[in-house]
Formats: C-alpha cells, structure tokens, sequence
C-alpha cells in the first residue's frame, strides 16, 4: 500500500524544493522513491534506473533555477522523479498511456523538459549548445546534463566532450554511474576531496599555479603530472580531464550533505565542469536493487510481493524466437558471431552468451561501432548477426551504407521492435526501416508473418552472401510455432512470396476483385478482413527483393490491389509496389495502408493500430470506403 506523502503533496513545482531545509529534502527523498515505486507498479514502465536518482533529481532542482537552468536527462528513462517535481505528479497515473505522460522527457509536455531524449548519449552535445547559446545571448543560465554510465560508450558523447573542453562553454556533466558501489570509507573520503576539488580556492589556486608555472614549461609539466597522478589513485578523472574538463568525484548520488554543497559549488565555477556521481539501480527496494535488470522495466505488480516470474512460457515472443534460433544456427554454423548494443536481454541473447561466450559480443550503446565491426568479422570469412531494435539501427545508418552495403558483406540483421512498440512511444517505433533500408543497394529485407516464418526468414537470411535485415515486432505473433520444433533450419525461397487466400467467387459475379498484398505480421488481420470481403490475400514475405511476379499476376487478375505494412507509408513497401506497378506499365488502382506521415503517440499497442486503420476492421472498412467490395464467400489456398 502506498504510504502518505505530506511533504512530497507540498511540491508543486522546483521552487517549492528550493524552500526546504537539509532535513526536509531527507524526508522528501523518502517520499518520491515511496511515489515512484508504488506509481510505477500500477502503471508499469522504468523502475530500477528512477529509483536510483531520486537523491540527484531533488539536489539538482534545488540548487539549479530550473526552468531557467537547463536540464539535460540521458537516457531519459531516469526522469519520473523529475516529472513528478515539476508539476506532472498528479498525472502519474497516466504513464505511458494514450494521452498520458510520457515515459521520456518532451519540450512539449513541459518547459523543465528542455531536450526530449529517449536514445542514448545526446545530452552533452544538446547541453553544450545550449550552454553556447546562453553566451551569445548574454544570459547568465546554466546547461547540465546527466548521463548514465552506459551512455558514455557511444562516441556521440566523447564527440560532444572533445567539442566542450575546448568551446570554453559554462556547463556541467554529471556522470550518474550505476554500475559500480562506494563503500563508506571511501565514500566518506570523496565526500571530502569533492568538496575542496569543486571549491572555488581549489579553483583559483589551480588556474593560478598553471598560468605561474607556464612561464616554466618544465615545471608546469611536472606539476602537471604530478596532479594527475595524485588525483588517478583516488578518482578516474584523468580522461576527462585531458578533454578540458574540470573532473570531481566520484561522490555518492545517494548522500545529499555531499550532492548538494558539491553541486553548490559547481554552479559557482566557469568552463566546462564534470561531476562523476556513483548511484545505485533500484536503490531503496530490495526487490529491485538484488535485481535491476529484472525490474528495469516491468509491468504491473504488487511492490510487497515483487515481480512475479512467468509461471508458464505461453507463446513465445519473437525476441525468444529469434534467441532460440541463434543459439540453433550457431551451433550448426562455427563462424556465426552474436553482436548486441547493450540489449543482450532486450534482444534474447541471454542464452546464447551463456552457451557460445567466445561468439558472443556486446559492444555497449554503440550502433555505429556495432555494425562496422561486424564488416570486419566478414571480411573474414565469419557470419556475423546484428542483433538491434528497428530504431536504433537508425543510428548506424552510415556505417550500414558505407562499410556493409558497399562492400556487400553477409551481415545479417535482426531488426526487433519493428512497427509500433506501444508505451515507448515515436522515439522507439520502428515505423521507418523498411523505407530506409530498401533504398539501399544489395540490401534486402524480409518481413515474416508470424513466428514459424521468422525463424524461416532468419535461416533464408543467414545463406545469404550479401546484407539482409529481417524485421519482426514487439512482442508475439498469432502462436505459429516453428516446424519441426526447435534445432530445424528451415528456409523458404528467396524473393518469393505466396498467395494465402484467393476469391471464391467467379469472375463477374459480385463486387470488385480485390487481392491484399500483406507485408509482415499484418497478413493475419488482413486475413481476417478477406473473409469478410472474400478478397485475395498474398504473403509477400520479402519488401526487397519484390515478388514483382506475384505483384504482376495479382494485378492481371485483380479489380483493385491494397498494400498493408506496419511501417511508414512514404517510401515503404506499399511505395515498392507502385514502383513494380510503374516499370511494368500496369495501371491498376491501388490503396496503400500503412503507419500516416506523423510520429505516432505512445499507448495500447492495438489501440494506437486500431486508430491507424490496421486491425481487422479498419482494413475491411478502408476497402470498402475505397472499393466497395462486397462479403462473399471464403475459400483458402496454400496455407
């Protein structure tokens, strides 16, 4: 049961925060993690990496003048402590909702939301802009941005800070390290040396003794050498102050006597500044600090009983289909080699880390870096599998062109998260690969239906000798299993698709003849929609290659054609179609279905599919609306 909060109720916005004395902020850290734990458990979403920077959230909106003063939230799954500061707490309770607040920090949701981020590693570049934004304009604001240790192995965030050491910029880079633990000594002793290094004598003394000793290079050299080698046996902060930082810590993000004078004295100082601050994932719920990744981000449940594990394995995932048949295929196949960016569960690479260790790489939140080195792995000969959300694929699109394509180099990738993911919302749809990948020479993309053709279109991609992407959804499918059970490594023809249902009625009886061209996991309620209509439904299987054979059959024998894809319109395999349509010289009329041209809002999944026309009786209505077709009777082929 969720405890009263009569301090936290108080708050409506930071500055209710900056009114309160030491002992009160104490009390009000209690009460936020109590609200977060219970809030998240209700609604579901992120818990272990909120509960960790309860602490950090409050000294920050209380030494900083926020709004006034930027905060810059990386990755910004760590912001419901924020959101419920600022005057979002009542609407909690619609987290990741349809209409709700989102769970990631967004301009427009609020104005202490001042850079919406939901990728990793883009708050030192956005800080610094703003940083030397405020400085073009004279305004005396300060830019911070808070990046969780993982984000800092993208090269994004080392680009911004070889930019900030030398642009000279007044911000501040907290570094919220989670995966490590300050015992109390040594705690209390970096407490200490945070205090005096973010000090503005330590400041002043240190720029005075550099600009004296310059005069001396020799010296200056030593003396140099002689800091860094005093502060690197009790921080980590040489690196980063090569990049023309100002290095503190590392201090405990759970100890406000030491965050909020640290901070305090920070605010206070010029340059580019970096706080390195250790917090713990989870912190203050057992449950979750024992396991953190089990409780990173779960669904609803009961914070007295904890996070129930799966009682029974039910239809799997997709995610599970494709862990299954990596660890099936690499076990037929010595050279293949697992590639993850830091999504070793997300992705379903648990297993096979555990079974194949040396085959197995997690290169950290690092795409680019991810997809180049898997050029490497086959340029020797070895079969390298990408293992990436849809979206984050995105992010190595230049290293997908230039050092794969190019090279037309066997690089499979298993693009998870395709189409629409619900609660996350636009930044981890992936509504756009189907459009960004196609465009792309020797590159070709699969689109199973369901899970026994996932797995099948996973082989046909691994035999391949050039770049294939297969792309499949959120979650699972309609309950397909694969055939001949798990360690069969089937495949299907390469290129082609098959017709699934075809028109019962004779040509000339009835309404118009219409086939439905289904690309992906939408083929089942396209199915469900020609029943009802009595039209032709194809699997199209492949967006590139096209089975332009099939599009050119189905069109001479065929009223009307409607594409189906759960992806973007523009440029997407409806866009394909027409392209076959147009080379051919076919003319025939065709309605195209799809994900529209706008950044669709987090929610229910087949809530926001319902509202895009994408279930059953939105396709059957858009026909109708478009073709008038006509229900009849219902004969199936080939399936």
């Amino acid at each position: 049961m969720m405890k009263n909060h009569p301090l936290l109720e108080t708050i409506a916005s930071p500055a209710d925060v900056r009114r309160l004395s030491r002992a009160e902020l104490k009390q009000l850290a209690g009460e936020l993690r109590d609200f977060v734990l219970h809030s998240v458990s209700q609604t579901g979403g992120h818990l272990s990496s909120n509960l960790g920077t309860v602490e950090l959230t409050i000294a920050l909106h209380h030494v900083f003048n926020t709004p006034y003063d930027r905060l810059v939230w990386d990755v910004g799954h760590q912001t419901y402590p924020h959101k419920i500061l600022t005057g979002r707490r009542e609407r909690m309770n619609t987290l990741r909702q349809l209409g709700g607040v989102s769970g990631f920090p967004r301009r427009e949701e609020s104005e202490y939301d001042a850079f919406g981020t939901a990728h990793s590693s883009t708050s030192i570049s956005a800080a610094l802009g703003m940083a030397v934004a405020a400085r073009l304009k004279g305004e005396d604001r300060k830019a911070v941005a808070i990046i969780g240790d993982g984000a800092m192995s993208a090269g994004m965030a080392f680009e911004a800070l070889n930019n900030g050491g030398v642009a000279h910029a007044d911000m501040l880079v907290i570094l919220n390290d989670n995966d490590m633990s300050i015992s109390p000594p040594v705690g209390a002793l970096n407490r200490h040396l945070a205090r005096l290094m973010s000090g503005r004598f330590y400041a002043t003394a240190r720029d005075t003794a550099k600009s004296m000793l310059q005069l001396a290079p020799p010296l200056f050299e030593l003396a140099k050498r002689l800091e860094e080698h005093a502060k690197g046996m009790v921080v980590p902060g040489t690196i980063f102050e090569e990049f023309g930082f100002n290095y503190v810590g590392p201090i405990d993000g759970h100890d406000l006597d030491s965050l909020i004078p640290t901070l305090e004295n920070l605010r206070h100082l010029k340059g580019p500044q970096f706080l390195h601050v250790v917090t713990k994932k989870g912190y203050g719920y057992k449950l979750a600090e024992a396991d953190p990744v089990w409780y990173h981000g779960p669904g609803k449940f009961d914070p007295a009983v904890g996070l129930p594990k799966p009682a029974s394995p039910g239809k799997m995932t997709f995610t599970q289909v494709f862990g299954e048949w990596l660890c099936d295929m690499a076990a037929a196949d010595e050279r293949l080699i697992g590639i993850t960016p830091a999504m070793r569960e997300g992705s379903g690479l648990v297993e096979f880390e555990q079974r194949f260790p040396k085959r197995y790489h997690d290169v950290g939140i690092a795409e680019q870096h991810a997809v180049t080195f898997a050029a490497g792995l086959a340029c020797e000969g070895l079969k390298p599998v990408v293992a990436i959300y849809s979206t984050f694929l995105q992010r190595a699109y230049d290293q997908l062109i230039h050092d794969v394509a190019i090279q037309n180099l066997p690089v499979v990738f298993a693009l998870d998260r395709a189409g629409l993911v619900g609660a996350d919302g636009p930044t981890h749809a992936g509504a756009y690969d189907i459009a960004y990948l196609r465009c792309i020479p020797n590159m070709s993309v699969l689109t199973p239906a369901d899970e026994r053709e996932c797995r099948m279109a996973l082989t046909t991609a691994f035999r391949q000798h050039h770049p294939v992407a297969v792309r499949y959804p959120r979650g699972s499918g309609v309950g397909v299993l694969a055939q001949g059970g798990p360690g069969e490594l089937l495949d299907f023809a390469f290129g082609k698709g098959e017709l699934r249902r075809a028109i019962a009625r004779p040509a000339g009886q009835g309404g118009a003849r219409i086939a439905i061209l289904a690309f992906g996991t939408l083929l089942y309620p396209a199915l469900a929609a020609a029943d009802k209509l009595d039209a032709a439904v194809a699997n199209m299987r492949f967006a590139k290659p096209l089975d332009t054979a099939l599009v050119a059959e189905l069109a001479s024998s065929h009223d009307a054609l409607v594409t189906i894809e759960d992806g973007c319109l523009k440029g997407g395999a409806g866009s394909a179609v027409l392209e076959s349509l147009a080379e051919a010289g076919i003319l025939i009329p065709v309605l195209m279905l799809g994900l529209p041209d706008e950044f669709i809002e987090h929610g229910d999944p087949a809530k926001l599919m319902s509202m895009c026309g994408l279930d059953a009786a939105g396709i059957e209505q858009s026909i109708l609306q478009r073709f008038g077709a006509r229900p009849a009777l219902v004969r199936a082929v080939n399936h």
